[in-house]
């Protein structure tokens, strides 16, 4: 059997993975020239993690991951207005808890693909066509590939979502956020965010930092926008939105690297009313993405992905694994993406009311019997979702 898999970030190496353990051939195509380095610091937990251990990935991941004590708010002057322990967190988690940076994250899979496994780096899709027993894709090299499914891994502006699935914009929610991410050296701002997330107590717009082992810091930033366009100059567009924040804002920003070396994008969900057309599937953020408001998407992304190898091993056709695929995976997605809906208030205040909440949230989240609610609201209810997706 032989899968063709677009998209070389978490969810498509997974597959990779897992279906190279099944024996099946893969291909991999990833339009980016190699691995990418942007990306920010994720909390990994969940259904990705329980994955993660049944793919023997976790001792690496713990090896690339980072301690983290504490998630703290701080104002203008770098005072600390709020904060949440993320031991607590761990314990809401199950312990089962990583933070790790996702270039890291899609690093160690990667390293861990069976050698047969072909990843082509710099090469795309123009066009899917559907065969009675599989499906094949014109490359951007001009060659075609045919293969017995084709799986679209390739995120929330997902290139097979659009070829095989039609009008692409049709499924993405936006959520009227901007993000963006970069990493500069600043050794006093590193001695600050050393085992900690320090985020700004702000409303609208938020900017966070975390030291990195290689002496760099780590920028996270979001804020409110209801443009549905993407910068030309991501560099200019942080500078103009977060300047007028205080603390070491400004000085993090004049130290921000060029566009091409930020990562920037909206901040959406994806919703796609069937996730498979005859042999062409999709998982990840192409068909289900829960957006960062969630937190879960890698670890969402990575469990999928497994599920779906599961399924195309041991089923008894490629028709009946993607439907039970999508019949199992879709109901733990929507509920996520519901929750995230909810969620947005907490993630970023709109208003002085809003984060007044948020801080009386997270001070009471120090009361015996309180920390665990507030840190299970955080973590989500996570344990056993993948378990029970495979019975």
């Amino acid at each position: 059997m032989k899968a063709l898999i677009c998209g070389g970030g978490i969810a498509g190496l997974a597959l990779a993975r897992c279906l190279g353990d099944h024996g099946w051939e893969v291909v991999v195509l990833e339009k980016a020239g190699g691995l990418r380095t942007q990306g920010y610091m994720i909390d990994f937990f969940g259904p990705g993690y329980t994955a993660a251990r049944e793919m023997g990935l976790l001792p690496r991941l713990r090896e690339l991951g980072y301690a983290v004590d504490a998630l703290r708010y701080v104002d203008g002057e770098g005072r600390t207005r709020a904060g949440l322990s993320y031991e607590r967190f761990g314990r809401a988690a199950g312990g089962h808890l990583i933070s790790i940076m996702r270039p890291d994250l899609e690093r160690a899979l990667y390293e861990s693909l069976p050698g047969k496994v072909d990843v082509r780096f710099g090469t795309g899709l123009t066009a899917v066509t559907h065969h009675a027993d599989g499906a094949a894709a014109t490359l951007t090299d001009g060659t075609e590939i045919a293969a017995d499914v084709v799986v679209g891994a390739d995120g929330v502006h997902s290139a097979v979502r659009g070829l095989a699935f039609g009008d692409d914009e049709r499924y993405v929610r936006r959520l009227g956020f901007h993000t963006a991410a970069f990493v500069f050296e600043d050794p006093e701002l590193h001695a600050i965010g050393r085992r900690n997330f320090v985020l700004t107590d702000t409303t609208d717009r938020q900017m966070g930092f975390y030291s990195l082992r290689d002496g760099r810091v780590a920028a996270f930033a979001v804020h409110r926008s209801a443009d549905p366009a993407l910068p030309d100059d991501p560099r200019e567009t942080l500078r103009r939105e977060y300047g007028g924040l205080g603390w070491v804002v400004p000085r993090a920003l004049r130290a921000c690297p060029p566009g091409d070396e930020v990562y920037y994008d909206l901040v959406a969900q994806v919703e796609v009313p069937c996730w498979s057309q005859g042999r062409v599937t999709l998982v990840g953020d192409a068909c289900y993405a829960v957006s960062l408001l969630a937190g879960q998407g890698a670890s969402l992304g990575m469990a999928g992905a497994y599920l779906l190898a599961e399924q195309l091993a041991g089923a008894p056709s490629v028709g009946t694994a993607l439907r039970r695929y999508e019949e199992r995976w879709r109901p733990v997605v929507e509920e996520k993406q519901r929750a995230a809906r909810r969620g947005v208030r907490w993630f970023l205040p709109g208003s002085r009311t809003e984060l007044q909440a948020r801080r009386l949230a997270l001070r009471a989240a120090r009361l015996p019997g309180v920390d665990r609610y507030v840190a299970t609201a955080l973590a989500g209810r996570t344990r056993g979702v993948l378990g029970r997706a495979l019975r």
